[in-house]
């Protein structure tokens, strides 16, 4: 890399230490004070009402990928941008999209049932029942026509399958059953099929989101009987984004894979249904009595199967061709146009995705109408911000992805930030991501204040915090905490692909945790369901438009980019130590096991709820070598530690920092691994990524954690070795921004 000018670490200097002194984050004390009175302007442009209404509107009709709806939405979306003095423009990709043409479930016996597959609309529900609406299906199942016994599987993960193995139960050619939730949806019939199973069928217990939560939908929040969770069952833990184009744009005469040999693509037909529609299957199982932490609510006793309950599953699909909108509107910087700080939301629905994704995405819009009312003053950014709307995020994070991919060596070069939301909802702030950001995004929040109790919002989420620690000790280090922690990144939404592909600084930014329902990609998810039940006021859709666009324009116009790599080092230095608390616990556990067994000590009973066959012993768990990743650690601290101090200390000479800017921002793509993950090469992240069997549920240092937990031990210490690499490409790579 080109030598940093000392200059610009000089101006760096005398900005931390204001900083320090109550200011903001990379501002100096004059600047700060005008940022400060910028986004007091801002904050007098954004609107309840307004955001109530572009949500209503947005939400009035149907919008998946591919249908008329979504262009509409997009299309107001542009005009929006427009409107508000953005330079917008609609970018399309061509994808694969399948709809459902074909869709029968029923058991054949010991009694006759046909599934009735569909949701009623609701006469408290203006927008249910619509036509146009997508059926209940699971997008990305195969096509296929099976018969077979059924197996309730309870969550459908892997250690669900080793209990199942105690009890002496084989999937293998059989129809499988499993509950939502615990991971995400797509994991469910990829571990199945890793056992044979022949077909999966999803459905939504009353225990986790229906009538055992709470009152039902319409007279309450949560699942009614007829709910059913559409959603992608994508293997996006291989990658994400449309399945024919991995790793390239999905543009018009873009190279694609044939259908048959896309890996994402699921080989066994999966289907969602209800808990009207489970209840019958569930009720014909016989076989052992399901355990206890598998019972659901359903007024009956739960068997696991297989016993004389068959039943027949039969899915056809459209592979269409469609084409997705994603929409991109700028403001160029004055000084910097070439540094971006990017904004995203998706814009597409299941059906009609009032809450997932518009309240977010109307969010997004009152921002972009905050910012637009700004450069009506004469302010312009100093950097250039890109805001995006993508479609195709609920089919597999597909307008993104293909952005991303078509964009990649641009971006990897440009785009200072990537932040993200989704849908949100009343209660807690909540912040995933880069942990180079974490100082910054905690003094944003802490200038936010939360409307129900008049506090900022980081001390209503420490409040909860306190109240949920378990012991006194973890109270005190929450009280002990100078700065709020923020989570990891995993998969779920549209940050993905900039963060564990191109190595973009990110954060995903929401609110919620009091507006709990069942609703979740169904039709009931709409405009009334969430104006009574969400966000009352849409009072919260405010305040994520105040928390990210003073994230936004903090980014845009810091006279340095506010990166702090000494939290990045203190969480991968947690990390590490919860791989050697791992290993240490899996040898005791195993070794305990082992010599129960070896006893002839393990004890069976005749409940059948309890093991019926004795567990094998499983090899000892080695020593492994943590060294090499301490050491880079080591290294890691001392370089963050070495440019904090320095900068604490330099007094000011000048203002060309141009080079270290870039140097901060570029800073993440140290930690890509050229190679990615074993078996998954598109995640290139070697500190964040989604579980290869929780999908949606980070692994921290995933190649080494992942092969810990498959006992992989030979590729957990080549795993050591990558992730110490990349760690002490960082820690050097700073060492040069400091000099």
């Amino acid at each position: 890399m080109k030598k940093l000018l000392i200059p610009g670490l000089l101006l760096l200097t005398t900005l931390y230490t204001h900083a320090q002194q109550k200011s903001i984050m990379g501002f100096s004390t004059a600047s700060a004070a005008k940022q400060l009175q910028t986004e007091q302007q801002f904050d007098q442009s954004l609107s309840a009402k307004r955001i109530g209404e572009t949500l209503k509107d947005l939400s009035a009709h149907p919008h998946n990928l591919g249908s008329p709806g979504s262009k509409a939405v997009a299309e107001k979306i542009l005009k929006k941008f427009k409107s508000y003095g953005f330079d917008a423009h609609m970018q399309t990709y061509k994808v694969l999209f399948p709809t459902p043409k074909v869709r029968l479930l029923e058991m054949t016996g010991p009694t006759k049932y046909t599934a009735l597959l569909k949701e009623p609309g609701l006469k408290e529900d203006a927008t249910s029942g619509q036509q146009d609406q997508l059926p209940t299906y699971n997008a990305w199942s195969a096509d296929g026509d099976v018969t077979g016994k059924l197996v309730f599987v309870n969550y459908g993960l892997p250690e669900d399958y080793e209990t199942l193995a105690t009890m002496g139960i084989d999937v293998k050619g059989k129809i499988v059953i499993a509950k939502y939730g615990r991971s995400w949806r797509g994991i469910k019939p990829k571990v199945a099929y890793e056992h044979g199973a022949i077909g999966c069928i999803i459905y939504s217990d009353p225990k986790d989101d229906g009538y055992f939560a709470g009152d039902v939908y319409p007279k309450g929040a949560f699942k009614n009987e007829n709910g059913v969770q559409r959603g992608s069952v994508m293997d996006m833990v291989i990658y994400p984004g449309d399945p024919l184009t991995p790793n390239i744009g999905a543009t018009e005469n873009a190279k694609r894979l044939d259908r048959k040999d896309a890996p994402t693509i699921l080989k066994i037909p999966v289907l969602p249904i209800s808990y009207k529609d489970a209840k019958p299957l569930l009720a014909a199982l016989r076989g052992p009595v399901a355990p206890e932490d598998w019972r659901g609510a359903l007024p009956m006793t739960y068997h696991v199967g297989p016993g004389a309950a068959t039943v027949h599953l039969k899915l056809a699909f459209n592979w269409n061709m469609v084409t997705a909108y994603d929409v991109i509107g700028m403001i160029k910087g004055s000084t910097y146009p070439d540094e971006w700080v990017m904004r995203g939301n998706h814009h597409d629905a299941w059906v009609n995705g009032a809450d997932d994704p518009l309240s977010g995405q109307s969010a997004l819009l009152d921002e972009a109408k905050g910012l637009g009312d700004l450069l009506k003053t004469g302010w312009q950014p100093k950097r250039t911000i890109v805001y995006c709307a993508w479609d195709g995020e609920e089919p597999g994070l597909i307008g993104s992805t293909e952005f991303a991919e078509d964009h990649d060596k641009e971006l990897q070069q440009k785009a200072v930030v990537y932040i993200n939301s989704d849908d949100i909802s009343r209660g807690f702030f909540g912040a995933e991501g880069s942990h180079g950001l974490e100082s910054f995004i905690d003094q944003v929040a802490d200038g936010i204040t939360d409307p129900e109790t008049n506090v900022s919002v980081t001390e209503r989420r420490k409040a909860l915090a306190l109240v949920s620690a378990p012991t006194a000790k973890a109270k005190k280090e929450i009280l002990d905490r100078k700065i709020a922690p923020i989570g990891a990144l995993g998969s779920g939404s549209d940050y993905s692909s900039f963060l564990q592909h191109l190595g973009v600084p990110t954060l995903n930014i929401g609110y919620g945790g009091e507006g709990s329902g069942g609703e979740y990609h169904s039709i009931y998810d709409s405009f009334d369901d969430y104006r009574r039940f969400k966000d009352p006021g849409f009072v919260y859709g405010v305040v994520l438009s105040k928390t990210i666009g003073h994230a936004v324009l903090r980014l845009a116009d810091a006279d340095m980019l506010p990166f702090d790599f000494r939290n990045l080092s203190t969480t991968i230095t947690g990390y590490v130590k919860e791989l050697t608390e791992l290993t240490t616990s899996m040898r005791e556990s195993t070794a305990m096991q082992n010599q129960l067994i070896n006893a002839n000590d393990f004890s069976l009973a005749n409940d059948p709820t309890k093991h019926l066959t004795p567990p094998q012993a499983k090899p000892e768990v080695p020593n492994i070598d943590f060294s090499a990743l301490t050491a880079a650690l080591d290294a890691l601290k001392a370089s963050a530690d070495k440019l904090a101090i320095t900068m604490n200390n330099t007094p000011v000479q000048n203002s060309d920092y141009k080079n270290l800017n870039e140097a901060l921002y570029r800073a993440e793509q140290q930690l890509l691994s050229a190679d990615g993950l074993p078996r998954r090469p598109w995640y290139r992240h070697t500190i964040y990524a989604p579980g290869f069997y929780t999908g949606y549920g980070v692994k921290t240092l995933p190649g080494i954690r992942e092969a810990i937990e498959q006992r992989n031990w030979p590729e957990a210490q080549q795993q050591i070795a990558v992730d110490a690499q990349a760690i002490n490409n960082l820690a050097k790579y700073l060492d040069k921004v400091g000099m």
